[in-house]
């Protein structure tokens, strides 16, 4: 009983693992017992064709469970994030050696789909690696390399892409908010076909079809399953946080990040580029800045050559970049560069030698930030800027006496959240007259403090547990939102994916209306404890979690269900080359390598 036990638990697996379905088995059959049945009927069954008698599968996972420690189940062909719309067959194709993705857009010269045909042709040869995402080959599995290991199955030739924007619209020179990012794919033997509006829909159903490949064991190589997929966004703005200042990340680190964004459907790099500890942005028109903010001038910088790399990186891929220059706090690093910027702190009527926040009182000031944004806002050519705001300091200014002799003046004595109105306003009267004009973001504390907003201003929501009642408040007042409060990825405990991912950012009293105003939101990935050694492990697969929470539809919930998907996503990953932690005792057949020590 033991042994067919076992056998039929092989059974299960291998048709799992050769496209849902199981041979229905006649218990009469005396070839249904002992290892005769495993070595006479096992590869030849399960390898029918269509018209095999067939009962569906269970759920096609692989347990590979060793010990009394729980481990993780993992899917093999899911796509993650969720899509909207999903139809997927027990029909199994197999893709073909000659297999090759075609775009047959005409007279559109687009580098952004030349250069994804290149990735995706790269991404879905990969899996021909004898590297099956869904777990290990079962016994003897490696032994069957006669004619019996072919599967039978139509052949996938190629991927035909069509779209209808051409690359040369405005719309589709730069990822921008609003884009869209809808696509069909249908999966169908010979030509399985993608279609999208735009080319950032194609990159959206490029990476589908990626993901939509398994493999199975022997010589049977890359599968898939029939398939038709209608997919878009919930929300308009998925992105992720990177603070570069606590700790500088190499540009290779952040270009993997971007992969890594692509292959969960995020489309904003947040770059929180410079801050109190660091400013590693080379300006040109305030060389000093980096020269003496940075930790090291000479490696711990982005050169213009690096930001535009950056840019051009994430464009390829659908990825708008929004830099951050926080003000009027969080900017220690800029004073070392900009003489006079910062306020002179004072204890007991003397100044001390430390400085605060960037002094409000000095037109000089307002001249230099003048100067700065309208360069910072010509290198970087999303729509959006975000100008910070957050956590200002006021005890500085409190004890300077010319920024108190300032406020008398201004009538707002001893009122410092005034005298952040005063710099904000300031600020952004003067950047709203460049000729670069930028929405601006900005966080939650300048709302809060009633600083005068233009209505398109986008209002980053970030602070505590109380978030509802913040997006309601923004939200009522007409002002347009972003959530970020439970998505702080840079602290990390067991299990807290599950936290991420139960989080629905809807939910806060507010009208259709105010809902809409909600544009997606942020995971946040801060700088103190997180350099080129751990920020992509901290990240990922973390983020996928809030990833699928702002692509898929609502009803997508089930963490149970989502689990093993999760699973397959970062064994995925690293295949792909992004390391990512474990989501529990698990492993991938294709385990992340690191390079070796130099000596």
């Amino acid at each position: 009983m033991m042994m067919l036990a076992f056998v039929l638990g092989l059974v299960v697996l291998l048709a799992a693992q050769q496209g849902g379905c199981i041979p229905s088995l006649d218990a009469s059959d005396p070839s249904n017992s002992g290892n005769e049945f495993f070595a006479a009927r096992l590869e030849s069954e399960i390898r029918n064709d269509e018209q095999q008698k067939c009962v569906p599968a269970p759920n096609p996972v692989r347990p590979y469970k060793t010990s009394s420690i729980p481990t993780l189940y993992t899917t093999y062909g899911e796509v993650w994030p969720t899509p909207m719309n999903q139809t997927k067959s027990d029909v199994v194709l197999r893709i073909s050696a000659k297999f090759h993705i075609v775009s047959t857009v005409k007279n559109d010269l687009c580098d952004i789909m030349d250069e994804a045909v290149k990735r995706y042709t790269q991404l879905t040869a990969q899996s021909t690696q004898l590297c099956p995402i869904w777990g290990h080959s079962p016994p003897d599995v490696d032994q069957c390399s006669d004619e019996s290991t072919t599967l039978n199955a139509a052949n996938v030739d190629q991927l035909s892409v069509s779209y209808t924007q051409m690359c040369t619209d405005s719309a589709s020179t730069y990822p921008h908010l609003g884009m869209d990012e809808s696509y069909s794919l249908s999966v169908e033997a010979g030509t399985s076909m993608l279609t999208a509006n735009t080319v950032w829909g194609v990159l959206r159903g490029l990476e589908t079809f990626s993901q939509l490949i398994y493999t199975v064991p022997g010589d049977v190589g890359r599968v898939l399953n029939k398939s038709q997929i209608y997919d878009a966004p919930r929300y308009q703005h998925r992105g992720i946080l990177l603070d570069t200042s606590r700790h500088y990340l190499p540009v290779n680190v952040i270009q993997a990040n971007l992969d890594a964004m692509a292959y969960n459907k995020l489309n904003v790099f947040h770059w929180h580029i410079v801050d109190d500890t660091s400013f590693p942005y080379q300006s040109i028109v305030f060389p000093d800045l980096s020269a003496k903010g940075a930790f090291n001038s000479v490696t711990h910088i982005y050169t213009p050559e690096a930001v535009r790399s950056v840019i051009e990186y994430a464009r390829l891929r659908g990825i708008r970049v929004i830099p951050e220059f926080d003000t009027p706090g969080h900017t220690d690093s800029w004073g070392q560069g900009q003489e006079g910027l910062l306020t002179p702190c004072y204890t007991e009527g003397e100044p001390d030698g430390t400085f605060g926040p960037i002094n409000p009182t000095l037109t000089k000031n307002y001249d230099f930030l003048k100067n700065l944004f309208k360069e910072v806002m010509t290198v970087f050519p999303d729509d959006f800027l975000h100008l910070g705001g957050d956590e200002v300091s006021f005890n500085c200014w409190k004890s300077n006496p010319d920024v108190n002799k300032f406020m008398d003046k201004m009538n707002i004595s001893g009122n410092y959240e005034k005298l952040e109105e005063v710099y904000m306003n300031s600020l952004l009267s003067i950047l709203s007259n460049l000729t670069s004009v930028k929405t601006f973001m900005v966080w939650q504390e300048v709302f809060d403090n009633n600083v005068t907003l233009s209505k398109d201003t986008l209002i980053h929501v970030w602070k505590g547990s109380e978030y509802q009642s913040e997006l309601s408040n923004v939200t009522k007042a007409g002002y347009s939102t972003l959530l970020s409060s439970p998505w702080y990825l840079n602290y990390n405990k067991p299990h807290d994916w599950l936290t991420f991912y139960n989080v629905e950012p809807s939910n806060f009293t507010g009208t259709v209306e105010q809902k809409q105003l909600l544009y997606g939101g942020e995971a946040c990935m801060w700088g103190e404890w997180a350099d080129a050694t751990n920020a992509l492990t901290k990240l990922w697969p973390r983020a996928g979690a809030i990833a699928e929470r702002l692509w898929s539809p609502i009803e997508v919930r089930n963490t149970t269900t989502a689990t093993p998907r999760l699973n397959e996503q970062r064994c995925r990953m690293l295949l792909r080359g992004i390391p990512c932690q474990p989501l529990d005792p698990s492993f991938c057949q294709c385990e992340y390598t690191p390079p070796l020590p130099l000596y």
